[in-house]
């Protein structure tokens, strides 16, 4: 007679533990990554909306001050790209950040902002 399986083993659980431990452990890694991501994106979007008719120097020594309040440390303020358009400027911070995983592992994420300063307001890009 053949007996009837119920639940799982205990090699499945240990496996199933892993996989998710892994994915979890991945989570806690990136967060400071997509935290700092934010203070970036908040720091572009308050200099924009305070700095709407300013020249590129003084939107960098707006920039400059956020760094400094926020600690950014991965993407320096003179990196980000501003540029001419129409009556207004552009915004942009485009830059990779890493994680170190485990041993020599590392979890890498692209970031790409752009937020448009217009003479008549900000407006938030993409």
């Amino acid at each position: 007679m053949r007996s009837r399986q119920r639940g799982a083993t205990a090699l499945g659980m240990l496996t199933i533990i892993a996989i998710v431990g892994f994915a979890l452990y991945g989570v806690v890694r990136l967060v400071p990554i997509y935290s700092e991501y934010m203070a970036v994106v908040r720091a572009m979007e308050q200099t924009a909306k305070e700095d709407a008719g300013g020249t590129p120097q003084s939107m960098r020594a707006a920039l400059d001050r956020r760094w400094t309040v926020e600690d950014i440390k991965s993407l320096d303020p003179k990196d980000i790209e501003i540029k001419r358009q129409g009556n207004g400027y552009t915004m942009r911070a485009w830059y990779r950040a890493e994680a170190p995983f485990i041993s020599n592992i590392s979890l890498v994420v692209d970031f790409d902002k752009t937020v448009t300063v217009g003479s008549g307001g900000a407006m938030a890009g993409t």
